[in-house]
């Protein structure tokens, strides 16, 4: 059996006590915000230990790393080191 669950982010991770809670959303078909885009809807929450949450922290920062080596994504602190390029026009 393979259950998958699809995700269009986090909303909110609340730690208490030993415990992590990570709420997943993902956008509404039918609900709109006042700018008429959907709005973001909780789905389903992961509850885990504090250790097993760091282990995940771990692991999806090396993924991220090899995603931004691949140039699948960049990292703000690579944009913020790329030189700035002015238009000659608003020079």
């Amino acid at each position: 059996m393979n259950n998958e669950l699809y995700a269009d982010g986090i909303s909110e991770i609340t730690v208490t006590n030993s415990v992590v809670m990570i709420d997943l959303t993902s956008l509404s078909a039918t609900e709109k915000d006042g700018k008429n885009n959907p709005k973001p809807v909780f789905r389903q929450r992961i509850i885990m230990p504090v250790d097993a949450f760091a282990n995940a922290v771990d692991l999806m920062q090396e993924a991220l790393a090899g995603l931004a080596k691949a140039g699948a994504v960049r990292r703000l602190s690579d944009v913020q080191k790329m030189p700035r390029v002015v238009p000659a026009e608003a020079r």
